[in-house]
């Protein structure tokens, strides 16, 4: 019988075993699960092409312009801004790819026929990074230097960008970067028309994109339209006036002779570029509208640069449009000022909804002395847009997204020499993980420098960069260089 007591020994042994390993194994620490790609939703990019490239386009030689599509807009002197961006992002593998919308248009060089030997759109740029190399992708329309063909490209991937070695793996709910460094890429060279070789150092690269934790949402039960009851059946339901103002006066507010910024209160919000002025109540009857709006802008810098914008109202009559403010300025104060007319043209409803999109605009007497004599009576300004909606189930146009990441929108933009830290919403854990915002500030020092500091718990991440050097090159092939940027 030696067998038994040797054979009950043996699963004694192996029962403990069994249960040591066990509780062993819920000492040990969980793997950590794989997070699912979150949405990214909201944010914008700025980003001035290269500013030598503009200066040459706007200059004495080509004698050009820019315009701006799809939403985009311009912040400081130098840099153009591109909204509401959409994408993805995943912290474990720091996998991020996020579009955004608008473009711009060069022209230069007129010729006879009023066609432009320089003709460029760049728009709806894309970024994406995968471990430590980053692209930026755009859509290219170009007209080729000496021959004129016109070539269209979708999603070339126009530049390189220099990440310096940074993890992009974290959590939180924004990812930012900071002055990225961005080089021409061959591919990018050839769709620019030939203006530029491959490795040419184009201007860097800034981004703030939301990310939203990932959840299912949950459907929304229908309801049957019906209109609010109202003091007057004429009465409108909602109403929104976007209005960017003057593009050029706010490249000069934010440039760098007035060094200022704008600030919006009461409920206006900012698309890049334009300013909306929300919450519209007033009446609308047979395409005539009487209609007061919600939100303020002030635009302050230096030599005494102090306007504030409120009281916003809109009146359409006869295919005509006045918008009118409270007009607050060093010099001059007035309630209820008709600052622009524009033509409303069909202001009919359809659907429940009135709008005139991108009206043109001109500068009234009145409007001419609440800019300080700055522009003259008649002057083109931005286009206005205007929607009322008359029933509850009329849906107002959707402004630009530019997301909550970062609200610089107001600050100038020059080559900044350091980066500010910003505080992330997760703290990292206990692994070193870096949180978001994930900051990159960046000068011309950046790619010799290791100036990225990864933070634990609940520090911040910081960095420092060099001034970036002036650029004086100029497109080659193209005599003369560069002309002044053009009046405010």
């Amino acid at each position: 019988m030696p067998a038994r007591p040797r054979a009950l020994v043996t699963a004694l042994c192996t029962a403990l075993s069994t249960a040591v390993l066990g509780a062993a194994a819920l000492l040990l620490p969980a793997a950590p699960a794989h997070a699912a790609s979150r949405t990214v939703q909201g944010g914008r990019l700025d980003w001035g092409v290269k500013s030598s490239f503009q200066s040459y386009v706007t200059g004495p030689i080509a004698k050009g312009s820019y315009s701006l599509t799809g939403g985009a807009g311009t912040v400081g002197s130098s840099q153009f801004r591109f909204p509401s961006a959409t994408g993805s992002y995943d912290g474990d593998t720091g996998a991020f790819t996020a579009s955004f919308a608008g473009g711009v248009h060069f022209v230069g060089h007129k010729e006879s026929d009023g066609t432009y030997q320089l003709d460029l759109t760049l728009s709806r740029p894309t970024v994406r990074i995968s471990g430590s190399s980053g692209t930026l992708y755009l859509d290219v329309v170009s007209k080729a230097k000496g021959t004129g063909t016109v070539t269209t490209s979708s999603q070339v991937p126009f530049a390189s960008l220099a990440l310096g070695g940074i993890s992009m793996k974290g959590g939180g709910t924004a990812v930012v970067l900071d002055n990225v460094p961005a080089t021409l890429t061959a591919q990018g060279a050839t769709s620019f028309a030939g203006y530029y070789t491959a490795g040419t150092a184009l201007d860097p690269v800034s981004l703030a994109a939301d990310v939203k934790a990932a959840t299912t949402p949950t459907p929304t039960p229908k309801q049957s339209p019906t209109k609010k009851a109202t003091a007057k059946d004429d009465s409108i339901e909602d109403g929104a006036v976007d209005w960017g103002v003057r593009r050029t006066f706010r490249e000069y507010v934010t440039g760098d002779i007035a060094r200022g910024r704008w600030t919006l209160t009461g409920g206006a919000e900012d698309g890049g570029a334009l300013f909306r002025f929300p919450k519209g109540e007033g009446t609308y009857a047979k395409g005539e509208l009487t209609a007061s709006f919600a939100g303020a802008v002030r635009f302050t810098g230096d030599h005494g640069l102090d306007l504030r914008l409120s009281g916003v109202r809109a009146t359409v009559e006869d295919g005509r449009g006045t918008l009118y403010a409270d007009v607050d300025s060093d010099g001059f104060t007035g309630d209820k000022v008709p600052l622009v007319t524009f033509t409303a043209g069909d202001f009919t409803a359809k659907k429940g909804l009135a709008e005139v999109s991108e009206a043109p605009a001109k500068l009234t007497a009145q409007g001419a002395k609440a800019f300080a004599g700055m522009y003259p009576a008649g002057t083109a300004m931005d286009p206005v847009s205007l929607s009322v909606a008359l029933t509850a189930d009329a849906t107002l146009p959707a402004l630009p997204d530019l997301g909550s990441a970062a609200d610089e929108t107001e600050t100038p933009s020059p080559s900044p020499t350091s980066a500010q830290p910003v505080a992330s919403d997760t703290a990292a854990g206990d692994d070193g993980t870096p949180v978001l915002p994930i900051v990159l500030a960046t000068g011309a020092l950046l790619a010799a420098a290791a100036l990225f500091a990864v933070a634990v718990r609940r520090r911040r991440t910081r960095t420092a960069a060099g001034p970036a050097p002036a650029d004086e090159d100029q497109p080659p092939g193209i005599p003369g260089f560069p002309g002044s940027p053009d009046h405010p």
